[in-house]
């Protein structure tokens, strides 16, 4: 029987082509064929790296009877090196359902590391980097954009988009009716000769591009609610002060205190490990 062939995940380059990496060169060399957002733009890609593998169409209008094709050629022994127009496929883009029908068809999956204009521009943005939510580019919809983006206003933790120029205003707008004014920082033409980012909060990014017309792709990066987190601590504190009383309290009636944090975590459906801690903390 054949052996399957293996799909690898490459990630190409944001803008700046020495950010192609040695191993994703070799694998796309090497591979039966890469399929490809749009071929037209990876072949210009691959023209640069004197690459002669076979190109394949795969996009989100052609993924339906596409993936399934492209499946048939790995289960017949073929490997395939799967790219999106720039980054990391996978991200925003059909790979995603690719790689879902490689895994139900028990075939490997390769990731390779390289650009990623998400974290990029998260690192570079001066925002909170510990907790963050990758949000994307948000629904076509205004219902579905609003029912999300009411769900998304009450998260502690740093938010991130992708966002087209001719989008954005109308973008930040909405941000800022859903959220109120956050700081915000939106980063455009990550590692080309124009990159930018535009530090401040939604409503000034709001201002500045009133003035100065969107060009290039955008990240965006918004600040978490702080309201909801101190709110959150604030509940936890109560929280911890309640349980510990509690549990002194039966102590004090004579229980012991195992048995005593064994009730008052089923009482306040807690962990018993969170109620011992708690208990440990006041001691």
């Amino acid at each position: 029987m054949t052996e399957p062939g293996t799909l690898y995940l490459c990630p190409t380059p944001l803008g700046n082509l020495e950010d192609m990496t040695f191993r994703v060169v070799r694998i796309l060399k090497e591979a039966s064929a890469i399929a490809a957002e749009d071929t037209r733009h990876t072949l210009k890609l691959l023209n640069h790296f004197d690459i002669h593998s076979t190109l394949i169409s795969y996009h989100e209008h052609n993924k339906t009877e596409r993936g399934p094709e492209i499946i048939a050629r790995m289960l017949q022994g073929e490997t395939i090196a799967l790219v999106s127009d720039a980054g990391m496929p996978g991200i925003s883009d059909p790979g995603m359902d690719l790689v879902r029908l490689a895994i139900a068809n028990n075939i490997t999956v390769v990731p390779l590391p390289g650009p990623n204009a998400a974290l990029t521009a998260l690192i570079a943005s001066g925002m909170d980097t510990t907790l963050f939510t990758f949000v994307g580019f948000l629904p076509k919809t205004n219902k579905h954009r609003r029912q999300l983006l009411a769900k998304l206003a009450v998260y502690p933790h740093t938010l991130v988009f992708y966002e087209a120029p001719h989008r954005l205003k109308a973008t930040l707008t909405e941000l800022t009716k859903a959220f109120g004014d956050r700081q915000a920082v939106a980063a455009r033409e990550l590692t080309k000769k124009f990159e930018e980012f535009v530090r401040g909060s939604l409503s000034t990014l709001e201002q500045h591009f009133v003035q100065n017309q969107p060009r290039g792709e955008f990240t965006l990066i918004v600040g978490g609610n702080n309201d909801c987190q101190e709110q959150n601590q604030t509940t936890d504190a109560v929280a911890d002060v309640d349980v510990v009383q509690a549990v002194q309290l039966l102590i004090e009636q004579g229980i012991n205190k195992k048995d005593a944090i064994r009730q008052v975590a089923s009482q306040y459906g807690l962990p018993k490990r969170q109620v011992y801690q708690a208990v440990l903390d006041s001691d």
